[in-house]
């Protein structure tokens, strides 16, 4: 009986141990994946970020391009190497480009709250500067950031496109980055914005933002006074420096103070189904540093330049679904940036053939102003148009059409200046005039076909003028440009022009 006893206590707890153990080893149930959700609030392509209520949206595009004639990224194919037409300018030139963008938006009791970011990769060809050696540029990564902002409740916080550009920025149907004729800034500029929506597509924005950037809002402001080094011209420590600086658009040293005032810019829009008007206003202010070397020197005080846009864009025209036409037009006074754009060169050089000198060549330089030892700054004016029509042949194919206009004029003391520095440094024949003023003209043209949505291949051709107002012959051991390879020579001032072309596929994702 104990024996019986004790086999069965033993089972139990043998029954009891084993079914603890299957009970430990029963599954746990899993918390439930959360799968990434589709926000269809804002649009397509817009999803939920897990976990929040957030909603962003990946985009961009990859890009490729081969350019004949430029020497940039379809430039106007001008200064070191381009406008130098001898064995140092490329006869074509190779880009491959990665533009990246997010974009989140998030409801609030505020309204939206939305951030917003664009970086650019890009991978340039090489370009040669000089000769025996010759020095190698470009030809390298780089990374670009054209947006991140902040908006929230009408405000805009951080670096984006200027209030004052027209939609299109310098592209009414397409073409190259170098359409004068009123303002671009596509690669972006630091701001604190605000619009005020009044309903029906009318709109007004004001904005203060930061134009004091070489490669953004402002121009050359030119010290065309002599230091006091003997044999100074122009600013320059001698008449070689003066003269090489000179015969490539450079009229001064540039000299410009620290920063002051961000530009004031505003803007009225009204955008409905028939097209687009806007008018845009700026105020630019001009702070140099010192006429000479130290603060005991003295400055000229600030002066104030301005600038006025008016753009006009008409849509559903009769020649075809989802043709347009785009129109603007600038006026500038000390704000030469508006009309000669963030990504245009600020001065040129172009050397060509001739047939009384060794060769010939046309060169210019843009400024906001100009001022000398004693003097105040006076301001430069310029004024410029550009337009395009874009036509949808089919949904494959599409052709447009464009056209840019500008002129710049210098005050009479700047020309005074300038022109004293002219004939101190180029030793100009008899009868050979300088005058800095300049015109400059573009026309051009394109097609696009796109096989399947969101990859294009376009073809697009342009045509460059420089009318530039100096003539005659310069001479002497100060026209040499090293830079570019040319000599000490007789040099011919005459216009020029160029003849670029672009060829490009680009996926949009």
């Amino acid at each position: 009986m104990k024996l019986v006893k004790s086999l069965l206590l033993g089972s139990a707890a043998g029954l009891i141990a084993v079914g603890g153990a299957q009970a430990a080893d029963l599954p746990v149930k899993a918390k439930a994946v959360e799968y990434v959700k589709i926000c269809s609030l804002y649009g397509a392509g817009f999803y939920y970020i897990p976990g929040t209520d957030t909603c962003i949206k990946f985009g961009g595009y990859l890009r490729a391009d081969m350019l004949f004639n430029t020497n940039s990224d379809y430039g106007i194919g001008q200064g070191a190497p381009g406008g130098a037409n001898n064995r140092l300018d490329n006869y074509y030139q190779t880009r491959a480009r990665l533009d990246f963008t997010i974009d989140t938006r998030t409801a609030t009791e505020y309204g939206v709250v939305r951030t917003y970011a664009d970086t650019v990769f890009s991978w340039d060809a090489t370009s040669v500067t000089g000769s025996a050696p010759s020095a190698f540029s470009v030809g390298s990564a780089s990374l670009g950031l054209y947006h991140a902002f902040i908006q929230f409740a009408g405000f805009t916080f951080g670096r984006t496109v200027s209030i004052f550009d027209a939609p299109w920025q310098s592209y009414p149907a397409g073409g190259p980055d170098f359409l004068p004729g009123g303002s671009n800034n596509v690669t972006g500029v630091n701001q604190v914005a605000y619009t005020a929506d009044f309903g029906q597509g009318i709109t007004g924005s004001v904005a203060l933002q930061d134009m004091t950037t070489a490669a953004g809002g402002q121009s050359n402001l030119w010290n065309a006074s002599v230091t006091g080094v003997a044999g100074a011209v122009g600013g320059f420590a001698t008449t070689a420096a003066a003269g090489a600086a000179f015969i490539q658009g450079i009229y001064g040293v540039n000299d410009w103070g620290g920063t002051r005032m961000p530009d004031i810019v505003g803007q009225v829009r009204v955008d409905q189904a028939w097209g687009l008007f806007q008018i845009s206003a700026a105020a630019h202010e001009l702070h140099s540093a010192y006429y000479g070397t130290t603060e005991l020197t003295g400055h000229p005080s600030d002066k104030w330049g301005w600038a006025v846009q008016g753009a006009l864009s008409i849509k559903n025209i009769p020649t075809g679904a989802g043709d347009s036409i785009n129109l603007q037009a600038v006026y500038t006074d000390g704000a030469s940036r508006y009309n000669f754009t963030s990504l245009f060169p600020q001065t040129i050089f172009i050397y060509g053939g001739s047939g009384i000198a060794y060769q010939s060549i046309g060169f210019a330089g843009i400024a906001d102003g100009v001022f000398g030892s004693g003097t105040g700054i006076e301001t430069v004016k310029t004024w410029g148009f550009r337009g395009g029509y874009t036509h949808n042949w089919s949904p494959n194919w599409s052709s447009g059409i464009y056209g840019a206009y500008a002129s710049l004029r210098y005050g009479d003391a700047s020309k005074a200046l300038i022109c004293a520095n002219f004939a101190a440094a180029l030793a100009p024949t008899a009868g050979s005039t300088c005058n800095p003023d300049f015109n400059l003209a573009v026309v051009g043209g394109n097609l696009v076909w796109t096989p399947v949505k969101g990859l294009a291949f376009t073809a697009d051709v342009s045509y460059v003028w420089l009318d530039q107002k100096h003539s005659g012959v310069v001479t002497g051991a100060n026209t040499a440009n090293l830079a570019v390879a040319k000599p000490a020579a007789t040099y011919e001032l005459k216009d020029q022009g160029n003849l670029q072309m672009l060829l490009r596929a680009q996926r949009n994702f």
